[in-house]
């Protein structure tokens, strides 16, 4: 064990010792970052959830007012109130073996229970609310959750000591059984009744990390079972009694509205039950999709095109161009950079990446049933609590009187972070003549053509080269939408999105005289967070602009970084160790007919260090294969490296997608794609060869969400220009190489 730890706690304590109700103990702890005043906490039992997820706690303790909580019952089953959403990350996984490791229990006997929506009781202190998202899930939860199972397992072992009469210090735990030396024992469900009239302890040790059974091992994920066979339940599969299903469609221009609808036509399709219509958007409710969707067709609603009808994106972007001339907000400024690139050997370069979709294998779904005297939400969800109060607003319940059900998410990539979806629903339920439960359902065309997308970004880049080839001044000017500012807003200090300018403003390599700016820019499109925000622009024009200045100084890239990474071993650590599993230096295998390259990007984001190297191949015709990709990650003290591999995996096919094909267009003010006919997504037979090496470390964990999605577009990239000589500036590859 390490030395004993006492928690620091504020203006309470961390913790909270209690009798759950029925029997058992409840152990109450508070969440960094969320302490707030006793009076500011809501001691109101959270409601039930509904699916697999079961129950939430429902049998607090009087006066316990931790924010987090585990229960754990007279059979010995633990069950952990799950502040966080899985979306397909596996941190209903990887949270669970950090309980479990401190308290000493097999990980099959801790349960999950989804926390109801309550920002005061859930927030998440890096997020700023009841937020997933950011890669934050096991950084934020991987002290407290370790804490809080480390207290439960002393009070457990004081209430055996205690009973058997006996030195705590002379009692052994493993697998939820108290052992002494004696040889009695006894199993945590027949102590927990003793341990809830315990007080907590002041101080408890926490695990060595050469102590671990479960963290830094492999684990098959909790949820597979469940999603194999189809018993889990995502916010698509809720079901109520006398439900009705609707099918949707909203102005394909953007901020368009509602003109007629032909309702006789759509009511007279059997199944259907009522045609709901709010301004900008109509709903065809009836007993079965099927009928919806066609009476929906029937309907055939007619639009105002509104003010956006002449938007498209080359206006668009022909106005960023002329904005991201002027000077930004600085976000970062050491030296004098300015001065500096008025003089010397100069590289510069303009980059552009374009609108991009979710496109989240389960689309937007909410299920309402809205009432006199309360609403409930069914829905799969980032932000429960930002979900209940926009309930709340549109339909003017108490929040109280709004309870959100929440479930698995089909994916989430920061789509999930917005409620446009559940507002809309809310509206459609509060038109409804006949009250009754309502799924509502986009379709996958209205998905993409009505999502929050990730920003248009403009991106003027230039460095001056000392008399070696390396850069002695650098200047970065990023354009592009606030999301912050929207999502956020005290977070935007000086003008800066912190988003925006992330992997731009904090650069590992040691560059002398930096200059960071940000011009904002809003178009008329929604956008929102994408799985890797800003990094998956900042990454892609940083570590492309830096192939290019190896280029110019006609350097080797990995050698060229190395030497810029004096001051960053961990992502110099990773570079090596990529390079090396790679064979950087060695021949690229030929393949007939095709041009083949090696790419190298290396990043720090999410508090993680990553370094990729792609093999690509280019064809007569430019279509680009990434054959293998090698990845070294410095994620700090893996838990789960079975789940971390997934992640990163996933990331990289879901990054390589965007990079190679994504983009969302407009013309007259509507997107132009519509499905995955036009938005395409990687195949399995174009998916390429992975291999993740984790180092070894026991520091504090890094994300490992988004990392993956950042860091393949440059390696890629860099790789075509290997191979063929041609520099990517505009993403998607395809439309770049096209124009060649």
């Amino acid at each position: 064990m390490n030395a004993p730890t006492e928690p620091k706690n504020g203006r309470r304590r961390f913790l909270q010792i209690g009798a759950a109700a029925g029997g058992g103990l409840l152990v109450g702890f508070i969440l960094p970052g969320c302490d707030r005043k006793e009076s500011d906490r809501k001691e109101a039992p959270p409601e039930k959830a509904v699916g697999h997820a079961a129950t939430a706690v429902s049998d607090r303790a009087p006066g316990l007012a931790p924010n987090a909580f585990i229960r754990i019952d007279r059979q010995g089953i633990v069950t952990l109130v799950m502040h966080k959403v899985e979306m397909g990350q596996g941190t209903y996984t990887s949270m669970p073996m950090l309980i479990a490791e401190e308290l000493a229990v097999d990980l099959a006997k801790v349960k999950l229970e989804h926390a109801p929506a309550d920002n005061n009781l859930y927030s998440d202190p890096l997020l700023g609310g009841q937020v997933t998202g950011g890669s934050t899930s096991v950084r934020g939860a991987w002290k407290p959750l370790r804490e809080a199972g480390a207290a439960a397992r002393a009070v457990l072992v004081q209430a055996a000591a205690q009973t058997w009469n006996v030195p705590a210090d002379s009692c052994q735990v493993a697998n939820g059984v108290v052992t002494h030396s004696s040889g009695k024992s006894l199993h945590y469900g027949e102590l927990v009744d003793a341990a809830a009239k315990l007080q907590p302890p002041k101080t408890f040790a926490l695990k060595d990390p050469s102590a671990y059974t479960l963290i830094g091992k492999r684990h098959a994920r909790l949820d597979s079972p469940i999603k194999a066979d189809g018993s889990a339940q995502f916010g698509i599969d809720a079901k109520l009694p006398n439900m009705g299903i609707a099918a949707v469609a909203a102005s394909p221009t953007i901020g368009g509205r509602l003109k007629s609808a032909d309702d006789a036509k759509a009511l007279a399709v059997k199944g259907v039950r009522e045609v709901l219509k709010i301004e900008n958007a109509v709903a065809v409710v009836a007993d079965h999709m099927w009928a919806a969707k066609q009476a929906l067709a029937a309907l055939a609603p007619q639009w105002d095109a509104g003010p956006n009808a002449g938007v498209s994106t080359k206006t668009i972007v022909a106005d960023m161009l002329a904005k991201s001339k002027a000077t930004g907000a600085v976000a970062t400024d050491k030296g004098n950079a300015l001065k500096e690139l008025g003089s010397g050997r100069k590289v510069e370069a303009l980059y552009e990446l374009p609108f991009l979709a979710h496109a989240t294998m389960e689309p937007a779904n909410c299920t309402v049933d809205l009432r006199a005297d309360g609403c409930d939400l069914y829905v799969g969800t980032q932000v429960p609590s930002l979900a209940q109060g926009a309930a709340a607003k549109v339909t003017g319940l108490v929040l109280e009187k709004v309870k959100v059900h929440n479930f698995y998410l089909g994916g989430g990539f920061g789509r999930r972070l917005e409620v446009d979806y559940v507002v809309q629903a809310v509206a459609f339920a509060k038109a409804q003549a006949k009250p009754g439960p309502v799924k509502f359902v986009w379709s996958r065309e209205e998905d993409i053509q009505h999502d929050m997308y990730r920003p248009y970004y403009v991106d003027r880049i230039a460095a001056k080269l000392d008399d070696k080839g390396y850069p002695h001044a650098w200047f970065h000017r990023v354009t592009g939408s606030s999301i912050m500012a929207r999502f956020a807003p005290p977070a935007v200090k000086n003008g800066v999105d912190p988003d925006a300018v992330e992997g731009a403003a904090d650069l590992q390599y040691s560059i002398p005289e930096l200059r960071v700016e940000y011009v904002r820019h809003e178009p008329p499109v929604p956008t929102a967070f994408w799985r890797g925000v800003g990094p998956t622009h900042n990454v892609f024009v940083v570590e492309s602009f830096l192939d290019e200045l190896a280029h110019a100084a006609k350097q080797d890239p990995v050698a060229y970084r190395r030497a810029l990474l004096d001051k960053s071993p961990r992502l110099l650590g990773v570079l090596n160790l990529a390079a090396e599993k790679a064979g950087w230096g060695k021949p690229v295998q030929q393949i007939a007919g095709r041009k083949v390259g090696r790419g190298v990007s290396a990043q720090f984001a999410f508090g993680s260090y990553m370094c990729q190297i792609a093999d690509v191949s280019v064809g007569a015709e430019g279509d680009v294969q990434v054959h293998r990709v090698v990845c070294a990650l410095d994620c700090g003290q893996p838990i789960n490296p079975d789940g971390i591999v997934a992640q990163i995996e996933g990331g990289i096919v879901f990054g390589a997608t965007a990079a190679l094909w994504g983009e969302i267009n407009l013309e007259g003010g509507k997107v132009v794609q519509s499905n995955f006919s036009d938005y395409r997504v990687m195949r399995m037979n174009e998916t390429p060869q992975v291999e993740v090496h984790i180092v070894a470390s026991h520091d504090d964990p890094g994300g490992i969400g988004e990392p993956g999605t950042a860091g393949i577009a440059p390696a890629l990239c860099n790789a075509i220009f290997a191979a063929t000589g041609q520099r990517i500036r505009r993403l998607p590859v395809s439309a770049s190489l096209k124009k060649a």
